[in-house]
């Protein structure tokens, strides 16, 4: 089975022919004897996408995979090697090979250019109690990105609460470093009720981000998504 370099798309689902030879170039006939198995990996070598190919026409040695959109949700745009075998009625496995010299795996190229999908989401889960008169906790901070946000910036903020009864304050700061400048941008009060995460929308552009809550956020807030 000799082939190209692929090249899937990220957004949509991608059909992926194959056509299987012998060592003299004729069709494989034997496929509808054989379970054919897809297994893509990444840079450094983990499975991330597995599937049965299907088979189109058996006396041509023709079969297809498909490669979701569901299974390069969570796909950078990257290179990915690939191999597939075939596994016959005993359950033993053919190694098949993807080109003249005999290699075993082949190379798919991830390209995210048309659908490239919603920017990354930052969790912060990590806060520390700040002991002054009126005690405070504070997370972790998170960088706000302003290289790609105009004057008019939108942050969404999502708070999963398990009976947290308090405030949940955004602070942000224009120091290129985190320091001790930070201002409040945003606040969602909580009475502990919640049953489902609580959002919290603030525009601006900033260099860092974190929150701080007026109660022990231990066991209580579980984690904050931020997207930029």
């Amino acid at each position: 089975m000799y082939t190209r370099q692929l090249q899937v798309y990220k957004g949509i689902d991608n059909v992926l022919d194959f056509k299987l030879l012998n060592a003299d170039q004729k069709p494989i006939t034997t496929l509808n004897d054989h379970t054919i198995k897809f297994q893509a990996f990444d840079e450094n070598k983990s499975l991330i996408i597995e599937h049965d190919g299907v088979v189109v026409n058996a006396s041509l040695g023709l079969f297809k995979v498909t490669i979701t959109d569901n299974d390069l949700l969570n796909v950078k745009q990257q290179y990915l090697s690939y191999s597939i075998y075939l596994v016959d009625s005993n359950g033993d496995n053919k190694l098949t090979y993807s080109d003249a010299h005999f290699g075993g795996c082949g190379t798919i190229y991830v390209d995210a250019c048309q659908f490239p999908g919603p920017r990354d989401t930052h969790s912060v889960a990590a806060f520390m109690e700040v002991t002054e008169d009126i005690p405070y906790w504070k997370s972790e901070t998170i960088n706000a990105e302003p290289g790609i946000n105009g004057n008019d910036a939108l942050h969404t903020a999502v708070v999963y609460t398990n009976g947290y009864a308090g405030d949940v304050v955004v602070q942000a700061t224009l120091d290129n470093q985190p320091g001790n400048t930070w201002s409040d941008v945003a606040s969602v009060t909580l009475d502990g009720s919640e049953t489902t995460p609580t959002p919290v929308n603030f525009n601006g552009v900033f260099s860092h981000l974190r929150f701080k809550t007026t109660a022990n956020p231990a066991n209580k807030i579980s984690k904050v998504l931020v997207r930029n």
